[in-house]
């Protein structure tokens, strides 16, 4: 049990700093780049081209409609059976954006239909053209209306980054799984990589409660 408790102690600090240094940069640039695509989509979603329309619509159904696991392997073993090779890193993220553009596409179109029409309709009475509407009016009325659901987009992904380590990118999981190997301790060590994780998502969550306190100050009851 003392070697157990000792093991603990001397693994716990360098998980932690698989997390800060692998998980949480790769979540980080991933929900960023993933928030541009979805930003984007939504855009043609709602859009009155039917091309733009249909083709938001398709990258949806195929994102939300393959499982992570199986994108993540098509970019990274895939791809180069067609010429194309993408290094660990970089094919995580690509995997992780994509996933992340498909699904919060949905939360920023829902959010943008949230907003009142009488919103356009004041931004065209003083005379803003309807790009101009869009990024002044309602986009920021949509952003903190799509903050909750973005926020668990965003702690969902953290742990969705553990699938990085199947394609032998170091962070947090795969750090504890190169433990494990060495000291042949499985369970301890996936215990404690659930238990890092876990104290991730709540700090995470505390933000995301701070922040929505935040917002909830300008919105009038």
């Amino acid at each position: 049990m003392a070697s157990g408790w000792q093991l603990f102690l001397e693994s716990f600090w360098p998980i932690v700093w698989g997390g800060l240094s692998g998980t949480i940069p790769l979540a980080l640039a991933s929900f960023a780049i993933g928030l541009v695509i979805a930003l984007a989509v939504a855009l043609a979603r709602i859009s009155r081209n039917r091309v733009l329309s249909g083709i938001g619509r398709f990258y949806v159904s195929v994102i939300r409609g393959t499982p992570l696991l199986v994108q993540l392997f098509v970019i990274f073993y895939g791809l180069p059976a067609v010429g194309i090779v993408i290094d660990p890193w970089p094919s995580a993220i690509a995997a992780f954006s994509l996933n992340v553009g498909g699904y919060a596409a949905e939360i920023i179109r829902a959010a943008i239909l949230s907003v009142p029409k009488g919103q356009w309709e004041a931004g065209y009475t003083i005379g803003m053209s309807h790009a101009t509407a869009l990024r002044r009016i309602i986009l920021p009325q949509a952003a903190r209306v799509s903050v909750p659901p973005l926020s668990n987009t965003f702690i969902s992904l953290v742990k969705d980054t553990s699938l990085a380590s199947l394609i032998l990118v170091t962070e947090l999981f795969r750090v504890s799984q190169e433990i494990a190997a060495f000291t042949q301790d499985f369970m301890l060590l996936y215990l404690e990589a659930a238990l890092i994780y876990w104290l991730f998502c709540l700090v995470l969550s505390s933000g995301q409660n701070a922040l929505e306190r935040r917002l909830d100050r300008y919105v009038a009851h």
